[in-house]
């Protein structure tokens, strides 16, 4: 298999005769997946996803929780509002049975954590990828890639078990934990099991918790309670004294025994839909990007479900993926731009493993050491206002900044806040993926014309917008909500130099020159 650096040429059939040829090929109709083919579509670029199980919308998945970064994320896509609606909002968390973590004051429109199950997310991102025109083939598998200078051909098996082969400019392996394209290009995945035998049910309660998250740990125990919002609770459990397979048998009563010992009392557990057990890993690979293959969401980084972050991180991966690809393919920016992906992303996942970890340990400490480090911790949390914001900066993402060039200005990389501008709210702007440049309304020098004199405002892929206060700087705003360059005093040619660095601006705006 070539993994030799690509060029940024269209793939070519003739290459490869009998190939079906699209421009991204998605793997995996999971979230990440959904959001990362939505946004390339609605950019122009032609997308196939190919998910080896069947079309329908499972409401066994496990994640549930979507935190103020990835309500951002679907605020700029016009989605958080009807997101918002399906799901009920929580402005607190209880850690550890006494810790109060408190998300009413975040800095974000979404100063909350919203308690949604994961299928009702897969409906609206799956939506809106057809609306965009995104391609799906179900009950397909992907059973091997090569790559080349101008593309990657895919072997896959279709739902008669005919071999296929689809040619494309670029692949994400977006297919989970078990990922077939991370296995196609030969990534490891290092890592660990952290708890065996972690127990999963649907269930309906006869008695309703007093909160809308219920989590707690006693003994050997611990136990989560979360609704689906159709009747049905999910309960996850474990017990450090009970360590079978994953396919050992599992019965209700032992799903209510552990919850008894976590919680004090099983709810009145009745009528499972649904029971498993897994075990939970802390794995990463080393590379999100191999050549013209990129991994995103699990199938580039699992950890814990402590703190609800894996469902999130993913989406963050093809948030921030989706319009570099778009830039590369509409031939906006030079490759180099997709190693940015890698360089970006790769901490973050592998802050998350931290954290996720971090909580996970300290509510399951049971000896005296470990206990008194989670007394130590809580009474920190509690008495500290830094260490509480640093925290719950990390479980929202709102915390999480990129690199920034040596030099550059103290924002650049940082998220950029949803702050009121003259066309409403920044994050507002950033809809149908485009790049925001926000100058001071006040100075004619920095209104964002370029030399030429002409407005980049023409170009599709920026809007131009100002501040409706007294704010000085000039910031242009990534597609995903970053702040790509700032100037605390930019005049028209710093201003066209940025534009020009990060959008081609010059050449698709300011004719002739």
């Amino acid at each position: 298999m070539s993994t030799t650096s690509p060029s940024t040429g269209s793939p070519t059939s003739a290459l490869n005769p009998g190939a079906t040829p699209t421009r991204v090929l998605v793997v995996g109709a999971g979230p990440t997946g959904l959001l990362l083919a939505g946004d390339l579509a609605a950019a122009g670029v032609p997308v196939t996803v190919v998910e080896k199980r069947p079309h329908r919308i499972s409401n066994l998945s496990r994640a549930f929780v979507l935190h103020a970064r990835t309500l951002e994320q679907f605020d700029a896509r016009a989605l958080a509002d009807e997101i918002e609606a399906a799901g009920r909002p929580l402005d607190r968390l209880r850690l550890f049975g006494r810790l109060t973590v408190r998300l009413d004051t975040l800095p974000s429109r979404f100063n909350h954590l919203l308690v949604i199950p994961q299928y009702e997310v897969e409906k609206a991102l799956e939506r809106r990828a057809r609306e965009a025109g995104v391609e799906f083939r179900y009950e397909t598998e992907v059973t091997g890639l090569a790559q080349d200078a101008d593309g990657v051909t895919v072997g896959t098996r279709g739902p008669a078990g005919a071999a296929h082969r689809l040619r494309a400019a670029y692949v994400v392996g977006a297919d989970g934990v078990r990922s077939a394209v991370r296995d196609a290009v030969g990534l490891p995945f290092p890592g660990r099991s952290v708890i065996r035998s972690v127990v999963l049910a649907d269930v309906r309660l006869a008695e309703q918790p007093e909160s809308l998250l219920t989590a707690d740990a006693a003994g050997d125990a611990f136990a989560f309670l979360a609704p689906f919002g159709d009747g049905y609770h999910r309960v996850i459990g474990w017990r450090r004294d009970h360590d079978v397979p994953d396919d050992a048998p599992l019965d209700l009563e032992e799903i209510k025994e552990i919850t008894r010992r976590a919680l004090g009392r099983d709810f009145g557990m009745h009528d499972a839909r649904w029971m498993s057990r897994f075990h939970s890993d802390e794995r990463q690979v080393p590379a999100y990007r191999v050549g013209r293959v990129f991994l995103a969401g699990d199938a580039a980084h699992v950890h814990t479900p402590a703190g609800g972050q894996g469902l999130n991180t993913g989406l963050q991966d093809a948030a921030n993926l989706g319009w570099k690809l778009a830039a590369v393919l509409n031939g906006h920016a030079g490759d180099a731009l997709l190693d940015t992906y890698h360089r970006e992303r790769h901490p973050v996942g592998a802050s998350v493993l931290r954290s996720s970890g971090a909580i996970v340990r300290l509510a399951m400490a049971h000896r005296p050491w470990a206990r008194a480090l989670r007394a130590a911790v809580t009474a920190l949390l509690d008495t500290v206002p830094a260490a509480h914001r640093k925290v719950v900066g990390e479980i929202t993402a709102l915390g999480h900044r990129y690199p920034a060039p040596r030099g550059a200005h103290p924002l650049t990389g940082t998220r950029a806040p949803d702050v009121a501008v003259t066309d409403g709210r920044l994050h507002a702007c950033l809809r149908g993926g485009r790049f925001v440049l926000v100058t001071p309304r006040t100075d004619e020098r920095t209104d964002g014309r370029t030399d030429d004199g002409r407005d980049p405002a023409g170009d599709d892929r920026l809007a131009v917008t100002h501040w409706t206060g007294d704010r000085r700087a000039t910031v242009l705003v990534r597609p995903d909500g970053y702040v790509a360059w700032a100037s605390d005093a930019a005049g028209p040619a710093a201003v066209e130099a940025a534009l020009t660095a990060h959008l081609g601006v010059r050449r698709a705006v300011g004719a002739a020159g």
